[in-house]
């Protein structure tokens, strides 16, 4: 006769989601968030200069495939979202890592921050479309794709000039559009390669990162810790 497994036996199907309410952000989310960001706030400043060096001389033949390597900035987003899995964790990740990348100085200047802003919006729609219930490889992925499309819009679209007279609208005035000039084609090839970047730089290896520290027992207050407690439970 066949037997029924039963919790911790029993794989668990899904997600396992923040403890309820779901707004009802803790202490240790709001800590683990800020440490999360600072932590990948400084590995983005690091690579901002290898992105600015070798990455960018090589060209890779074709301009707009450089969007392959931006994936990497997307990742506290998807990373952040994972770990809290309550609303607005991802973009406060996302965010937190942008103010530290800024701190030691970057060409970019005020716009990461911006930056952060936009990619952060785009990694919170992917959880929310899920309905902060999915946080696995797929979620994760479609997490790192959606961080993309805004960024993509701040840096091929030049801002009207007459905006840098506005305080909360100058810094688009007077930063972004990097790639105004590139015809629709290239436009396009750079988003679709942010894309990719985005789900494989940021979706696959923010999950397996989250996985990792999970592992490593760094996560044990968070769902992320104990579905891997659960997954080894005998």
């Amino acid at each position: 006769m066949a037997t029924q497994l039963t919790e911790p036996t029993a794989r668990r199907r899904g997600s396992i989601t923040a403890t309820a309410p779901l707004m009802g952000w803790r202490t240790v989310d709001i800590l683990t968030i800020a440490f999360l960001g600072a932590a990948l706030g400084v590995a983005f400043w690091g690579w901002g200069i290898l992105y600015n060096g070798p990455i960018t001389a090589l060209k890779l033949g074709y301009a707009p495939l450089n969007g392959l390597f931006v994936g990497t900035w997307f990742l506290a987003g998807v990373v952040g979202g994972l770990v809290v899995r309550r609303p607005g964790a991802a973009l406060f990740c996302e965010v937190v890592a942008a103010l530290v990348s800024m701190l030691p100085g970057t060409e970019w200047g005020a716009t990461v921050l911006v930056s952060g802003i936009l990619q952060g919006l785009g990694a919170e729609l992917a959880f929310a479309i899920f309905g902060y219930k999915a946080f696995g490889v797929v979620a994760a992925s479609l997490a790192g794709v959606l961080s993309a499309p805004l960024e993509w819009a701040f840096e091929v679209v030049r801002f009207p000039a007459s905006w840098a007279d506005v305080p909360v609208l100058s810094v688009l005035a007077n930063g972004g559009g990097w790639y105004a000039e590139w015809v629709l084609r290239d436009k396009l090839a750079y988003l679709l390669a942010m894309g990719v970047s985005g789900a494989v730089l940021a979706g696959v290896v923010g999950w397996l990162l989250t996985r990792a520290l999970a592992r490593a027992g760094a996560l044990s207050a968070f769902p992320a810790g104990q579905e891997h407690r659960e997954s080894h439970a005998v």
